[in-house]
């Protein structure tokens, strides 16, 4: 049977603030829902058998019975919330201590979700836009210490050489252990140019590393390109903002302007290191790939959280062939482009395997005060497959390691180049002096194809992806050939009359 009681007979007013919140925010579906009465259905030790989920019941009896709340625990929750206000060592407010209960009611679920304050909700737009203040890295909470997801390019954080996996236990000499995940931010962040010193525990590492950096206004570029070879691009997504879809399409045109038969051999997408962003983000950057099929779908508890997101006929890449690097810093939306282009045989996937961040989260303003919120996991996303990569992460085809690979050195070889009078190759544009625009224009050249041979000296991952897709053009220009001269052959000779 339902059990109404009156909220004034049970509890002193200041828990009463307290099972108001917890009937109306406790969950999704009645956030934004007016309330009806400051009455609320309990069960527990009523003096009453609770009510037993019978088949008699009707499946919206069941449903309302099983949303009832427990009487016992209320209990419980008020005379701790009593015991605090009482005995702790310092005085307490009830605000303080409902936000806490409601934060604790949130954080508990999963490392995602979490109780949006306003100035929580001014960080979201900020790192959803690609401007806020602070060091530069994505971060997450382990074993109470401030763990790194991956640090942005160029920005304080990356360039002062924090790296993926990174445990942050000191900001200034003062320990993370005991905060929570918003108050170290809040630290790490502030006005640009003032210092901070992070104290890091790294895998590998005997003792733990002290970094010092100033803080800096981060604006961050979330699609960069460069040409690797003529006819071999590169393309690096930082990150997922509103705009990555449309800016990584327009970072295609301008790398085909760059060969001089406007035609691309093979293209790197890095993913590594990418902590994600928006979802619609990720679905756009696969869509620069594909031209049909199902790109990513979401299974959730309500409704609204089953979406399904399908490819457009348009593809700007043309079917380059396409390499994408991932690592244990690649997350979340990273993932679903990853898992997207690998079930579609539209990519290979190279580097380590992903982070594994395989749900979703839906912020929902609250109802009493729309500048404060709920993000809340609502959904877990699936491959076109199928895949889920909750806990798991994505697998790369072809497994490389990071690594760095050391020259042995030679001794120095004499090419005729080197040799006095020699003969010039006979190319028409060798032939004369260069004019000074030529000249520049050389030079710049060798400027950038030197800074290229730097990148990939310094990154195996990289170098290997580009011999694979050298190797994946000369199979494609071999089976051509080999193709031409079959048709050759199957055509009738011609005899003379």
């Amino acid at each position: 049977m339902n059990l109404i009681f009156n909220l004034n007979r049970l509890f002193k007013a200041s828990s009463l603030a307290l099972a108001t919140s917890l009937a109306l925010n406790g969950w999704a579906d009645t956030v934004g829902q007016e309330p009806q009465a400051l009455e609320i259905p309990v069960t527990g030790n009523t003096g009453q058998a609770p009510v037993e989920l019978e088949a008699e019941h009707s499946q919206e009896e069941k449903e309302e019975l099983k949303g009832r709340l427990p009487l016992d625990e209320l209990r419980t929750f008020t005379e701790v919330m009593e015991r605090i206000k009482k005995a702790y060592v310092e005085e307490v407010d009830d605000r303080t201590l409902l936000e806490n209960a409601i934060q604790g009611m949130l954080s508990g679920l999963d490392p995602h979700s979490a109780y949006l304050k306003p100035d929580d909700f001014k960080e979201l737009e900020e790192n959803t836009s690609g401007e806020f203040g602070g060091l530069g890295i994505e971060v997450g909470m382990e074993d109470g210490f401030i763990k790194v997801v991956s640090p942005i390019d160029d920005t304080p954080a990356s360039k002062a050489g924090v790296q993926a996996g990174d445990l942050i236990i000191k900001l200034d000499d003062v320990s993370v252990k005991g905060m929570n995940l918003g108050e170290s931010v809040d630290k790490m962040r502030g006005k640009a140019g003032t210092p901070i010193k992070l104290t890091i525990v790294r895998e590998g590492e005997e003792k733990p590393l002290e970094i010092s950096l100033e803080r800096a206004v981060i604006k961050v570029q979330s699609v960069k390109a460069k040409n690797l070879e003529p006819g071999y691009g590169y393309i690096r997504v930082s990150q997922f903002q509103a705009d990555t879809g449309k800016e990584l399409v327009d970072t295609l045109k301008e790398l085909k302007k760059d060969q001089k038969d406007g035609k691309l051999h093979g293209l790197v997408l890095d993913l590594r290191n990418n902590p994600g962003g928006v979802l619609q983000a990720a679905v756009g950057v696969t869509d620069a790939f594909i031209s049909e099929g199902l790109i990513v779908y979401t299974e959730g508890r309500i409704p609204n959280s089953e979406l399904r997101f399908n490819a457009t006929a348009d593809d700007p890449s043309q079917g380059v062939p396409l390499v994408v690097l991932i690592n244990g810093g690649s997350a979340s939306a990273s993932e679903i482009v990853a898992g997207a282009l690998q079930d579609h045989n539209r990519a290979v996937l190279m580097g380590t395997e992903s982070f594994g961040k395989g749900s979703v989260q839906t912020v929902l303003p609250l109802s009493v005060d729309s500048a404060k919120g709920l993000k809340l996991t609502t959904a877990l996303y699936y491959t076109p497959n199928g895949r889920s990569i909750q806990a798991e992460g994505i697998k790369p085809d072809i497994v490389v390691q990071r690594a760095k690979v050391t020259p042995i050195d030679a001794p120095q070889q004499y090419k005729e180049a080197d040799l006095q009078r020699h003969l010039s190759n006979g190319n028409k544009e060798d032939q004369g002096t260069l004019s000074q625009k030529q000249s520049e224009a050389s030079s710049n050249a060798r400027k950038a194809e030197k800074e290229i041979a730097n990148m990939l000296a310094q990154d195996y991952q990289l170098n290997q992806a580009l011999n694979v897709l050298k190797g994946m053009h000369i199979n494609a220009v071999t089976a051509g050939k080999s193709e031409e001269k079959k048709t050759a052959a199957l055509k009738p000779m011609k005899t003379k009359p």
